[in-house]
């Protein structure tokens, strides 16, 4: 359910780390926590982001929430798929689901983020 290769936010936000620029999603449990997803708003590509702030929105049937930036850095590219179809992230949260990328500026921050296993046990505790 939470696949081991990413790194996870106790915000419910997902990293890949790889070649390139980290991509960043929100998790399967937040997904189906927010319901049905009818709108996002991304950062435009070459904003600069800070870990743990406010970056982006997602709005469900159920309620608005925030999307935290897990690393700091600058937006490389957006999912412009998700404009017209945020059903996406609700369908496949890890694959088309994603939402940014972030050209990382410092990716030690990476080594702060939960691994699966951390972050299933914080799912489960709540």
């Amino acid at each position: 359910m939470y696949p081991e290769d990413l790194k996870y936010t106790a915000e419910h936000e997902w990293v890949k780390v790889g070649e390139g620029p980290a991509r960043v999603g929100i998790t399967d449990f937040a997904q189906d926590a927010l319901g049905d997803i009818v709108y996002v708003q991304l950062p435009d590509a070459g904003t600069t982001v800070a870990a743990t702030a406010v970056c982006a929105e997602v709005e469900s049937t159920k309620s608005v929430s925030d999307i935290y930036a897990p690393v700091s850095g600058t937006i490389a590219e957006v999912n412009t798929a998700l404009a017209d179809a945020p059903e996406r992230i609700n369908d496949d949260p890890y694959g088309d689901g994603w939402m940014f990328e972030i050209e990382m500026s410092d990716p030690s921050e990476v080594e702060q983020l939960l691994d699966a296993a951390a972050y299933r046990r914080l799912v489960e505790e709540q």
